[in-house]
Formats: structure tokens, C-alpha cells, sequence
């Protein structure tokens, strides 16, 4: 908790890709700031179990099985947030999907697909569900998830780069459209992440684990709950006056 009261005291929180690694973090730290949070991804008995642990710990959860792919997913996930909490304060849009290693022109159709539909697509039905309310709630706070390959060409695959600098396109649109109405949208530029997504990126062993960690000026991966205080901090009235940034955090990796 954040010394002086809980950061997130009184807000209603959703948070995609509840189920591991950041989105997980993200739930916890959200609730321990003393956000209500609706909990969202595909695996349904992961973030039930995610939302229970909260509940019995006295936060308040609820968990809404979706695909970000999918825009009455979406809907659903923000309509229960109103139906169970009242409103919708802020939103972490931080579900994604990963890959390296394939040239472009080996890569297939479906990998392309899947990649800017969860990453670009992901975002976009997200923010369409949730800036109506949020406009209904008289202003908010939405935080997308981008990555280092947003800024720069890195060893993840060509459409990953592709849509993670879309990403970051889509939320200073988003903020310049509507930060008039009192609607806070920013960015996070994360860099390599110890999480689940990352483990296939890092199946080829301590050589290539490394090679990841060397690039940031810390020498390391990221802990999840550090992007996680990072989305916290930005969804909350404590970054009033930050809207529109594409914010690093990434041990210092596009410093150098």
C-alpha cells in the first residue's frame, strides 16, 4: 500500500490479460491500492481463482472470461464492471501476444493475424468499450501496454514491432481526442518482462535469457509488479497532469 492511503482508493479498475505475469500483478496491486477490479482473459478458472484470493483478502473482484479480440467480449467486461461496482474509473489494456526468432518473409498469415489482432485490435475494442464509460463517469484514466519494439526495430518478430508502434499511434489519438472530456490515455513501454509470454521468446536457454536482460542498462529483466506499479501510478489522480506519453520502463533499455 502506498504510504498516505491506498493509491487507488474508491476506483474500479479493469485489467485485460488478468491471468498471468503483468495483467496478475496488475490485479493484485490494484486491489492492494483499493481498486474494485474486473479481472479479464481467456483462461476463465485463472483469474476466478485470481478474483477469490483478492475477495478473501477483503478486496473486491470480479472476473469476466474474454478475448480482447473480440468487441462484445469487451462490452461484457466493462458492463459488468458497471453492474458490480457502479462505474468505470480506469482501465490497464495490457493483454498481448508474443514472438521472435522468424524472418518476416517466413512468417505465416496466421502468425500476422494473430498478432496484430491481439496487440492493435486487442486495444482498439478495448478502448471503444471502455472510453463511453468513462465519458459516462465524467473522465478516467486508460493505460495501454506497448513495449520497447514500439519505439524501436528489436529481435521480436516484424508484426509484433508493427503493432506495438501502433499502439502507441492509437493512445496519443486517443488522448488528444479526448482529454477535453476529462479522459487521461497513456502508454507504457515495457521492457523484457519475466512472465509466462516471455518464457517462449526465452525457450533457448540462460545464453538467450541474458542476451534479453544485457540490453537494459539494469542488466536484468523486469519483475511483473514493476510494470504494474508503473500502470498503477498512471491510472491514478497521483499522474493528473500526464496524458498522451509513451512512459519507459525498461531498466533503462531505450536510454542507450
Amino acid at each position: 500500500m502506498t504510504p498516505g492511503g491506498p493509491l487507488l482508493a474508491g476506483k474500479v479498475a479493469l485489467i485485460t490479460g488478468a491471468s498471468s505475469g503483468i495483467g496478475a500483478a496488475a490485479a493484485r496491486l490494484f486491489a492492494d491500492e483499493g481498486a474494485a477490479v474486473v479481472l479479464v482473459a481467456r483462461r476463465a478458472e485463472r483469474i476466478e481463482e485470481a478474483a477469490e484470493r483478492i475477495r478473501k483478502d477483503g478486496g473486491r473482484a470480479a472476473a469476466v472470461p474474454g478475448d480482447v479480440t473480440r468487441r462484445a467480449d469487451m462490452d461484457r467486461a466493462v458492463a459488468v464492471a458497471a453492474e458490480r461496482f457502479g462505474r468505470l474509473d480506469c482501465a490497464f489494456n495490457n493483454a498481448g501476444h508474443a514472438s521472435a526468432g522468424t524472418l518476416l518473409h517466413e512468417l505465416s498469415d496466421d502468425e500476422f493475424d494473430r498478432t496484430l489482432d491481439v496487440n492493435l485490435r486487442g486495444v482498439w475494442n478495448c478502448l471503444r468499450a471502455q472510453l463511453p464509460a468513462l465519458l459516462a463517469a465524467g473522465g478516467g484514466a486508460i493505460v495501454n501496454t506497448s513495449s520497447v519494439a514500439g519505439v524501436r526495430a528489436t529481435s521480436a518478430s516484424a508484426p509484433y514491432v508493427a503493432a506495438k508502434h501502433a499502439v502507441l499511434g492509437l493512445t496519443r489519438a486517443a488522448a488528444a481526442e479526448y482529454g477535453e472530456y476529462g479522459i487521461r490515455v497513456n502508454a507504457l513501454v515495457v521492457g523484457s518482462t519475466d512472465t509466462e509470454m516471455m518464457d517462449g521468446v526465452l525457450a533457448g536457454g540462460p545464453a538467450v535469457r541474458a542476451g534479453f536482460g544485457g540490453k537494459a542498462i539494469q542488466r536484468r529483466l523486469a519483475e511483473p509488479s514493476e510494470i504494474a506499479r508503473t500502470a498503477a501510478w498512471l491510472c491514478s489522480d497521483a499522474s493528473s497532469f500526464t496524458t498522451g506519453a509513451a512512459l519507459a520502463v525498461d531498466g533503462g533499455r531505450t536510454a542507450v
